[in-house]
């Protein structure tokens, strides 16, 4: 039977995977010591927000770690969610960086999290702090993020985010063993006279680097750089291009294959309107896919909506997505097909189109 445990407790855990783990954790939200040690770990995690060591060119290392690695070892998980959940409000208020987006607030709370799964009350060791940072740097800083960075792009930027970027992979999975080693040092400086004072009940015993340690860094850092680099390539090589086009980069688009197909159907290219449906490619092909639909315009239709709204020209129509296109009433689909390009000089390859027999139409126009 497991005993209960007071905010005063010694008690170590191996793993937080216990009742008691969480009653202990829990108690120190009753712990006025802690609360306010917290409340000045917080302080010092928003005043660092804007102090960084640069590395190298848009790489460098954001010092507040340190202190949320720290703060969460001593404070344990339910403080740190709560620790979290401030700094970031706060960090957003005093020192703001653009818009105030809510989510990002869970990326915060998840590393506190993970910093104080691993490291509260236990023997904290090189391993804990490699495998803690690793988390952080894959699951929060990588996977978490992204879809969370195109949502904010999506409502508050005028650019298209790209996922998985490039500068933030090789930040995280280069930085993670520099970020771990920098704890480790800092530690064993502070672990001491932090656990003559209470606070703390490890040692700093394990907190020696070994060659065992390095070789694990060395596998942590190739399965992420694995990872990452799969998930890159599948993304690519599934994505639709065309869903992240801006409204003039889909209207300049939606042209430039409305000319090839006006070309290829020998008609008048103000009767007709191309509407790309996806645009795909795959990683090392030179070539990029569209499929298209084409339209002709119903003119009656389109010179009366045209009359009662002045806005409403055919840049209207060549700017639509694949679902507008199909909503408007004006347009009756005429063909559809491929057209293949060269994606990095812009060459036209070759367009194959079928057209729709009239009861295809209709039923498309339906």
């Amino acid at each position: 039977m497991q005993k209960t445990v007071s905010s005063n407790s010694k008690t170590l855990f191996k793993t937080p995977f216990s009742k008691a783990y969480w009653m202990q954790a829990a108690s120190e939200m009753k712990n006025p010591r802690m609360l306010v040690f917290a409340a000045l770990t917080i302080a010092l995690r928003v005043a660092l927000k804007a102090v960084k060591i640069p590395i190298a060119a848009s790489i460098d290392i954001n010092t507040a770690f340190i202190v949320n690695a720290f703060g969460a070892m001593v404070y344990g998980p339910v403080v740190a969610l709560m620790g979290a959940a401030i700094s970031d409000t706060l960090g957003a208020l005093l020192i703001p960086s653009g818009p105030y987006f809510f989510p990002f607030i869970f990326t915060e709370m998840a590393g506190s999290l993970i910093f104080a799964l691993f490291l509260y009350r236990t023997e904290v060791s090189i391993l804990r702090l490699l495998l803690s940072r690793f988390c952080i740097c894959f699951f929060v800083n990588i996977m978490m993020t992204e879809p969370i960075m195109i949502r904010y792009y999506e409502l508050f930027m005028t650019s298209f985010y790209t996922p998985f970027q490039t500068v933030r992979i090789v930040k995280n999975m280069v930085l993670f063993p520099v970020e771990a080693v920098i704890l480790a040092v800092i530690f064993r400086g502070l672990i001491p006279p932090f656990r003559k004072m209470g606070y703390l009940y490890t040692g700093v015993d394990h907190l020696t680097l070994t060659k065992k340690h390095i070789v694990l860094l060395v596998a942590l850092f190739i399965i992420g750089a694995s990872a990452t680099a799969s998930y890159i390539v599948y993304d690519y090589n599934n994505k639709s291009f065309s869903a992240s086009y801006s409204a003039a980069e889909r209207l300049a688009k939606n042209k430039e294959m409305n000319r090839w197909a006006a070309q290829e159907l020998s008609s008048e290219e103000d009767s007709l309107v191309t509407v790309i449906q996806s645009a795909r490619s795959k990683v090392g092909d030179p070539q990029m896919t569209y499929e298209i639909i084409v339209y002709r315009v119903d003119q009656a239709a389109f010179n009366q909506k045209a009359l009662e709204n002045p806005a409403y020209t055919l840049d209207t129509l060549l700017g639509y997505s694949k679902s507008k296109a199909k909503a408007d009433e004006v347009l009756i689909p005429l063909a559809e097909g491929t057209a293949i390009t060269n994606k990095h000089t812009g060459e036209h390859l070759s367009i194959s189109l079928k057209m729709f027999s009239e009861t295809e139409e209709d039923a498309k126009a339906k």
